[in-house]
């Protein structure tokens, strides 16, 4: 950024850089006088205005910059836009991107400027460098893709990867690294194996990070039989290779594979690490394998001396506390060596909403410091199971007050390369009159066979007739309405959900399974749920 250009920006914003200009008056945060030799001390005081919407301080650290000389710093550069940005003043944000363009920074400058930007979230800045630069190569095209997909924007990491294959730059062995990241998180099987054949296509040598990829991207996409025979196929000389197989059958519920797998790594003399043990106490907690859940807990420290991290600590809380354990769980929770975190105490929360334990569920609450809008449904859930409808609309109450919202319930499914998303109670589909239709349809069918709605799981003391039409809107039930209207009957349904399915939806669609013989596929948060002729994988226990 020529720095002329960057002098005559500063004069044209608010009066404060103006007066900052002044080495006499200048007014800036505490300490700011003296951090002017660290780029990054600024970079810091411009993310704390974002938070604190501080114009005047976004102004004067601005002039501070220039006259430290760090205008042409990338990463200040993405700061300070990004500042702008968050206080309304797209105006300035966009003139230094415009000084930005007319520089004289060369590629290598502009991708660092990318990469900063997504590092901080801004995302639709870092396209609009992306757009005026002149010239790309494979790093801005990697810089893009990969900040779409760890800002959780996979549609857009997509839709710039096939603008890459359009244009002259040959994706590399990172691109689809970022890209095969983003089709597991989107669960997008057809893209998937598009980008699966494009790497056959391309001779694109698999390393182990890409082998783990793909491995990872098929359990997400629900095709373990397909994630097993890459496994069986790649080399398997690094760890991360077998973390994603254990992993992978981990979230399918597949938890005697896990420990074969496991116990054929040891015979490999492949050493386990953390991530291993994560993958094994995550299929026991799913399957309810106690037993071997504390076994492996145990030999990680005393035969691999791995620590446990809280991570660990979480998945055995978890592990324990589905199964019932619920005392055990929080004496380990005391026993812990370190500060337990917010996952620890939602796990044990968790538990006591399942088995109704509302003493252990408010220490668990007490001891969350930072409170979301799951973890005050998971104790109004609790209050309303006990029929304490005035305790729970307390705890709805001081939600509102404090302006904590729950989760809105999310689903999507993909349908000839497109991704159609669902809310709960969403109207805004272009066929949602046709949804309403065939979901109406399938509800009285469901009724005729005997299925009882959940309403108890309703977290409002309110009729069961009301109770029963908020549970039939469920993002997920929207979804298999859908799906069953655009394709022919006997098709597979593969729906991803960004929530725990309910119990309420859970029975409903091994109904429909067995209803519609379908195969439908739901993978929520926590792993996935095969339903077929009336059952589920999970064997309801989830």
């Amino acid at each position: 950024m020529r720095k002329n250009g960057m002098k005559m920006l500063t004069r044209q914003s608010p009066m404060a850089i103006q007066s900052a200009s002044s080495r006499s008056s200048l007014s800036c945060p505490q300490g700011l006088h003296h951090e002017c030799k660290d780029h990054r001390a600024l970079c810091g005081v411009l993310e704390s205005c974002k938070c604190n919407l501080e114009l005047r301080v976004v102004s004067q650290t601005h002039a501070r910059i220039i006259k430290c000389g760090f205008e042409t710093y990338p990463s200040v550069v993405a700061s300070l836009m990004s500042a702008y940005k968050h206080c309304d003043k797209f105006g300035l944000a966009y003139r230094i991107l415009d000084e930005v363009s007319l520089s004289d920074f060369n590629l290598v400058t502009m991708n660092i400027i990318i990469e900063n930007c997504m590092r901080i979230g801004e995302c639709d800045v870092a396209k609009k460098v992306f757009c005026k630069m002149p010239d790309k190569d494979v790093v801005s095209w990697n810089s893009m893709i990969g900040g779409f997909v760890r800002n959780a924007r996979f549609d857009e990491a997509l839709r710039f990867f096939r603008e890459m294959l359009s244009s002259k730059v040959e994706p590399d062995k990172f691109t689809f690294a970022s890209v095969i990241t983003g089709c597991a998180r989107l669960g997008a099987l057809n893209h998937a194996y598009w980008v699966h054949n494009l790497i056959i296509e391309k001779k694109i040598e698999l390393n182990f990070i890409l082998s783990a990829a793909l491995i990872d991207m098929y359990s997400k996409c629900g095709k373990i039989q397909m994630a097993k025979e890459v496994f069986d196929t790649v080399l398997r000389n690094d760890v991360s290779v077998w973390n994603a197989m254990i992993s992978g059958v981990a979230i399918h519920g597949l938890a005697a594979d896990a420990i074969a797998i496991f116990t054929k790594m040891e015979m490999f003399n492949v050493l386990p690490d953390s991530i291993t043990f994560l993958g094994l106490l995550t299929a026991c907690s799913h399957c309810g394998l106690v037993e071997e859940g504390r076994k492996y807990f145990d030999h990680m420290r005393s035969r691999y001396s791995i620590q446990p991290q809280l991570e660990h600590y979480g998945a055995m809380v978890d592990l324990l506390g589905r199964a019932g354990h619920i005392e055990e769980a929080y004496g380990l929770i005391t026993s812990m060596t370190m500060e337990p975190d917010v996952v620890v105490w939602r796990a044990l929360l968790s538990a006591c909403r399942t088995f109704k334990r509302l003493e252990l569920g408010e220490v668990a609450i007490a001891n969350i410091s930072r409170l979301m809008g799951g973890d005050y449904v998971l104790l109004s859930n609790m209050y309303c199971y006990l029929k304490r409808w005035d305790t729970a609309e307390n705890v709805r109450e001081i939600m509102k007050k404090k302006g904590v919202r729950k989760s809105q319930g999310k689903s999507w499914l993909e349908l000839a390369g497109v991704i159609h998303q669902f809310k709960a109670g969403d109207r805004s589909h272009p066929e949602a009159e046709a949804i309403d239709k065939i979901l109406g349809s399938l509800i009285q069918r469901t009724k005729s066979e005997g299925f009882l709605p959940a309403t108890e799981l309703v977290l409002m003391d309110v009729s069961e007739e009301e109770k029963e039409g908020n549970l039939y809107h469920h993002s997920e039930k929207l979804a298999l309405a859908y799906g069953i209207l655009k394709t022919s009957p006997g098709t597979e349904i593969r729906i991803s959900k960004n929530l725990r399915i309910c119990h309420d939806c859970h029975s409903w669609i091994k109904m429909i399974s067995r209803l519609l013989r379908r195969v439908i596929i739901v993978r929520d948060r926590i792993r996935f749920h095969q339903f077929e002729g009336g059952l589920c994988s999970c064997g309801d226990y989830w």
